[in-house]
């Protein structure tokens, strides 16, 4: 089944229609937050003569900070319009640079991956969760992470019954007609903000919350985006810490660093290295 088929039958989320309207937004603040995010996820203040793969660019800004950064970027997405997001950002930013090269592909095409190469930095936020196979995507990335190179990876955590009960409302919002999915974002959305408003203003700190609104997000992103990508993100996988660290380790891999989201809802963060005398 194609990209295009599967948006037509509420199998897939358009991710780079979502962040195409992130672009509007888009300033040298925002760009400087996503390198901050990236040296400190990586320990590394930048990546002078490294080879960085974003397995997944989505908007193409963390591709395009890696850059600003020194690394010889690869960019590549299965979405068409992440594809076009991140290409814009080339041409804004670094136009006919031989060190930028976006194109098309999924983590799941094992061929296209190969015909990469091996990478220093591969890094995948958020992307392999919502390929349908995540295990598989998984491996596939992580085979091409160079000996003494880097694996960033984020997956959903796994919160049993209530991921479940969130696959069910992505589920529901990509089978939708497009004009009342704005409308069903706000119903479910509403109700959880609420909450935290709620939360903020009995403990005595809403402008806490309101910040949340006007102050850049992790890694530079916009608050907005970033919730209509969670509700409308599917297909979706969770998984839990352990299964990450024992799958890659498995396979090799040690992990440097680990962020969790403390049993709450979001992606944990993960750093592997591949050991220099590995294959």
């Amino acid at each position: 089944m194609t990209f295009e088929q599967e948006v037509r039958t509420g199998q897939r989320f358009e991710f780079g229609k979502n962040w195409s309207r992130f672009l509007r937004v888009l300033n040298e603040e925002r760009i400087a937050q996503a390198q901050e995010s990236l040296k400190q996820a990586l320990a590394a203040t930048g990546f002078e003569g490294k080879t960085f793969l974003d397995a997944g660019s989505g908007s193409g800004l963390l591709s395009l900070a890696a850059r600003r950064m020194g690394a010889r970027v690869t960019s590549f997405d299965y979405d068409p319009q992440c594809v076009a997001c991140t290409t814009e950002l080339r041409r804004r930013f670094f136009p006919e640079d031989s060190a930028w090269r976006v194109s098309r592909g999924s983590v799941l095409d094992e061929s296209y991956l190969e015909s990469l190469g091996p990478f220093d930095v591969v890094y995948s936020w958020g992307v392999l969760h919502h390929t349908g196979e995540m295990w598989k995507s998984m491996e596939n990335v992580s085979r091409r992470v160079a000996p003494g190179g880097l694996l960033y990876i984020s997956i959903y955590n796994d919160q049993g019954s209530w991921s479940k009960r969130w696959r069910t409302l992505k589920k529901i919002y990509n089978r939708l007609p497009s004009i009342l999915r704005i409308p069903y974002a706000f119903v479910v959305l509403g109700l959880r903000e609420l909450r935290y408003f709620l939360v903020a203003l009995l403990t005595g700190h809403p402008g806490r919350y309101f910040r949340t609104w006007t102050n850049y997000r992790s890694r530079g992103m916009n608050y907005w985006n970033d919730l209509i990508d969670w509700i409308g993100g599917y297909p979706f996988e969770v998984a839990r810490p352990e299964e990450v660290f024992e799958f890659l380790t498995q396979r090799g891999f040690r992990l440097k660093k680990l962020k969790t989201i403390g049993g709450g809802s979001g992606c944990n963060e993960y750093v592997f290295e591949k050991p220099s005398g590995a294959a």
